[in-house]
């Protein structure tokens, strides 16, 4: 029962902190901001109740049913800001092509930064150094980075490495969005090392997992749900200042700077929620590598001694999940573990 009460709380705190807090937010900006002018209209005038308790338990009503419908619909929400839903795919595949080219100017800008480095602290460069150098200097990628980036310390380096690994290791994992692709980082890391399909697995990793990693897994998430939501709120409340513009009575300069506002504000919450996928990352990280032998144990499996032979393991055991049997599929029986006593 403490296990239970334990997930159903923790549960129950993603939701609330993750989208009916923002939701709530946004909400009272819609009642200070729109609602006076929306009141003076005829049809609100006669269907909405007057000041009082029950105009304000709707009001939390509504909060909870709107974050509950969020909630219901945050793979949508998330899809169309990674850039895998409504997206035409010429635009993705020109977007894609954009963020593997900066991809590769960080890669470039680091090196840069560090060589540079090395030569002005008079650290004496090898030949392949020094024709590395030569190069990035001449590359018409870095012409507007290279005088700063030469000047740059190996701080300014390490926030560059970090903006870096919010993309995913294979080019070919690259998303059209920003926030697509540190969400992406993350969701190949245990293919990428261990060619363990997290995606494909992770009920059956979070099913394994001790609840201090579960449960950090789980916050790092909420952290990320609070933006999206405050953004898509935001968005939301900006489009009924503009579109209230129309109605009969307006306090147009209220309206204006309060949908002007609001979508201003979106790309920071945007860029926040690119911020947080940190943590995720790291949480998702610890539950590949911590639980890795404890679900192969519950699979009946034995953790091979060897890197490439725990890769060809997943490997299968993936490719299992996502067949059906067939004839390969006793290849498995390489790493099952032997019954005890046997």
């Amino acid at each position: 029962m403490g296990d239970i009460a334990k997930g159903a709380f923790s549960g129950a705190w993603s939701l609330l902190v993750g989208w009916i807090l923002p939701t709530a937010v946004n909400l009272g900006v819609f009642l200070l901001c729109v609602w006076p002018t929306l009141r003076t209209t005829s049809y609100v005038t006669g269907t909405w109740p007057a000041q009082g308790p029950k105009s304000s338990l709707l009001l939390l009503t509504g909060s909870v049913l709107i974050g509950l419908v969020f909630f219901a619909l945050r793979t949508a929400l998330y899809r169309l800001l990674e850039g895998y839903l409504l997206w035409p795919s010429r635009l993705a595949a020109w977007s894609c092509g954009r963020h593997i080219r900066a991809k590769q100017v960080l890669k470039k800008r680091r090196s840069l930064i560090l060589l540079a480095n090395k030569e002005r602290r008079g650290v004496a460069l090898s030949p392949a150094e020094q024709t590395r150098l030569s190069g990035l200097r001449a590359d018409p990628q870095l012409r507007r980075h290279r005088g700063g980036d030469e000047r740059r310390n190996m701080v300014r380096r390490a926030l560059l490495g970090e903006r870096l690994r919010r993309y995913p290791v294979d080019d070919e994992q690259i998303t059209p969005t920003l926030l697509g692709n540190a969400i992406r980082r993350f969701e190949e890391y245990g293919y990428n090392r261990f060619r363990l399909d997290s995606q494909v697995l992770w009920d059956e990793l979070v099913g394994v997992a001790p609840d201090p990693v579960r449960r950090q897994t789980e916050t790092a998430r909420t952290n990320v749900d609070f933006f999206i939501a405050l953004l898509y709120g935001h968005l939301l409340v900006a489009a009924a200042a503009f579109g209230a513009l129309f109605a009969a009575s307006t306090n147009t300069a209220l309206l204006l700077s309060t949908g002007l506002g609001l979508t201003s504000l979106a790309p920071v919450w945007y860029r926040c929620a690119i911020a947080a996928t940190d943590d995720w990352a790291s949480a998702v990280r610890a539950l590949v590598n911590l639980c890795r032998k404890p679900l192969a144990e519950s699979l009946g499996l034995t953790l091979p001694d060897k890197l490439a032979d725990e890769r060809d393991m997943w490997t299968k055991v993936t490719r299992l999940a996502l067949r059906p049997y067939g004839a390969d599929s006793d290849a498995l029986d390489t790493y099952r573990s032997r019954p005890t006593g046997s």
